[in-house]
């Protein structure tokens, strides 16, 4: 049930301002690492980041995709779910326009289904991909392991590494977003 109550909490609002910022560095990081040539710099970008963000933050999700996992197995209220998506969206929304900014000709800014195969190809490899992270995200949640963000980065670098030739390894729906918004390509967004 939603609560009145959970608004009014500072720790409600510390949750939704931390994956806001998580999201805003995670993007902006594999944003930025993306101008780089080949696949190799945002994977590796993008499993540092969620690392560290693991370590220091305590374990935001910074993804709408894990926000979601959380939502369906009740480990997380629907107020505090849908806060969170919002907070994600919008760091990736703003992150992008500062990487738009900076960034020529929009270069690595949308995640494009590649010439490897097929939109279906590209979706079942983006899927697998975030299914993965998702059971590495449940498996530090479920043992609290002091390596949760060594894993958690592991499973965002290997993700993107094994889906980014086909759908460029996304895993992250708020990362697709952001970009979209910022500069209209909405190609084959549903992929990712």
């Amino acid at each position: 049930p939603l609560s009145p109550q959970e608004l009014r909490s500072g720790h409600f609002w510390r949750g939704v301002l931390t994956e806001l910022v998580a999201t805003l560095i995670f993007v902006g990081v594999v944003l930025g690492a993306s101008a780089s040539p080949g696949p190799l710099a945002p994977a590796l970008a993008g499993g540092l980041a969620a690392g560290g963000l693991v370590c220091s933050l305590g374990g935001p999700q910074a993804n709408p995709a894990l926000t979601l996992a959380l939502l369906c197995t009740r480990k997380l209220s629907a107020l505090r779910g849908a806060g969170g998506v919002l907070a994600q969206c919008a760091g990736a929304a703003l992150a992008s326009a500062a990487a738009r900014a900076a960034l020529p000709e929009d270069t690595g800014l949308v995640t494009r289904v590649s010439a490897v195969g097929t939109a279906g190809t590209a979706l079942a490899w983006e899927s697998f991909a975030t299914f993965q992270l998702a059971l590495a995200a449940f498996a530090v949640a479920e043992h609290a392991a002091p390596q949760a963000g060594l894993a958690l980065g592991s499973a965002v670098a290997a993700g993107a590494l094994a889906a980014g030739p086909f759908s460029g390894g996304s895993m992250n729906p708020a990362r697709s977003l952001g970009p979209a918004i910022v500069t209209g390509v909405w190609d084959d967004h549903w992929v990712s």
